[in-house]
């Protein structure tokens, strides 16, 4: 790896790390950084999963005290993420990296769309529920969640093996479907997103790491890196305002995979 290289990677994680603290969509900016500088698919993205994986902790923990309520439900609900998380990463392995080269535009297409409508798909789940009127669950009652029925866990699964293949727009996909399921506070949406999202990349990290698909020196320039600019990120949070970035992100989104609709069809 050349200096050039190493700053690229490192640039294309610092921003990632600070897209995601503030509207999130960083994969799109350290995905294919590695991918320009040579790395094969595979190594790439499972290299960036393990170099965004911190990130995600720590926006596990920061609402543990919105967890707190949630212990009963989430333990079948992390089992889904830790199954599907594993299935997922397994896929992308066996998938080869012709294969996944060829998902690669429509992957960035699908989670690019996500991200662009999520506002849009936001307001027709809380008009939905609206409509349907369903209470808020009391406190202690989270078992009242039909994120906790079969069919929750079904969605939670599928959305897991997703976010363990490839990840992004992992976390649009999963707020919708908690929305779907019955939860209509934001904040606590949110707390699940993370938590659920936090054990995928765990269990997809590991999957990766003991299969060697990891390459180390550009994941632990990006881990640096990423680390920095999520803390950079969360200060300027509240000078940045969120839709100029949301607008970046998503013209970043939409010209890669043209480009690689491009390269993929050439």
């Amino acid at each position: 790896m050349t200096a050039l290289e190493a700053l690229l990677i490192g640039a294309g994680a610092f921003v990632a790390g600070a897209a995601n603290s503030v509207a999130g969509g960083g994969t799109f900016f350290s995905f294919p950084a590695l991918l320009a500088v040579g790395v094969p698919p595979v190594v790439a993205n499972a290299s960036n999963s393990v170099a965004l994986w911190p990130g995600s902790l720590s926006g596990a923990w920061a609402y543990r005290l919105e967890l707190s309520r949630y212990r009963r439900y989430l333990i079948p609900m992390s089992l889904a993420s830790l199954l599907g998380g594993i299935a997922g990463g397994l896929l992308l392995l066996a998938a080869g990296d012709a294969r996944f080269a060829a998902l690669i535009p429509w992957l960035l297409a699908f989670a690019t769309l996500l991200f662009a409508f999520s506002p849009q798909l936001s307001a027709a789940l809380r008009r939905m529920r609206q409509r349907q009127g369903v209470s808020h669950a009391r406190p202690g009652h989270d078992s009242q969640h039909g994120a906790g029925s079969p069919a929750g866990w079904l969605v939670q699964l599928l959305v897991s093996i997703y976010g363990g293949f490839f990840g992004a727009g992992m976390g649009i996909l999963m707020m919708a479907s908690l929305a779907i399921s019955g939860h209509e506070d934001m904040q606590h949406i949110n707390a699940l997103k993370n938590l659920l999202s936090a054990v995928i990349y765990s269990v997809t990290v590991v999957t990766f790491i003991v299969a060697g698909a990891v390459s180390w020196p550009h994941t632990l320039v990006m881990l640096l890196t990423a680390s920095a600019g999520g803390y950079a990120g969360a200060r300027m949070a509240r000078k940045i305002q969120g839709p100029w970035l949301r607008r970046v992100v998503i013209a970043v989104g939409a010209a890669l995979s043209l480009y690689y609709f491009y390269k993929t069809l050439a």
